[in-house]
């Protein structure tokens, strides 16, 4: 699991998933005891939850990132090193 930003006293990661894909692009996220998986493409919360403040937070930086995002997410199914990204500021 590579984390690729932290902001807000929230920790973005996506897991290196090598072999055949069997989820949608997504990435994890976690904000002190909440934990919440959401999709790329769509921007969306797919399981777990977070404060309604926090998930705006990361919809919102999803959103200046989802390009570099699911490059990633191809990068970690391939087994490769992930890029980290600039936090929300």
């Amino acid at each position: 699991m590579a984390e690729i930003c932290r902001f807000y006293g929230i920790i973005i990661r996506i897991f290196n998933e090598t072999g055949e894909r069997h989820h949608t692009p997504h990435l994890h996220a976690y904000y002190q005891n909440y934990r919440a998986v959401f999709g790329i493409d769509p921007i969306e919360i797919i399981a777990g939850e977070l404060p309604r403040r926090q998930q705006r937070f990361v919809e919102a930086w999803m959103e200046l990132y989802q390009e570099e995002l699911l490059e990633n997410w191809n990068l970690a199914v391939d087994g490769q090193p992930i890029h980290k990204l600039p936090p929300l500021q």
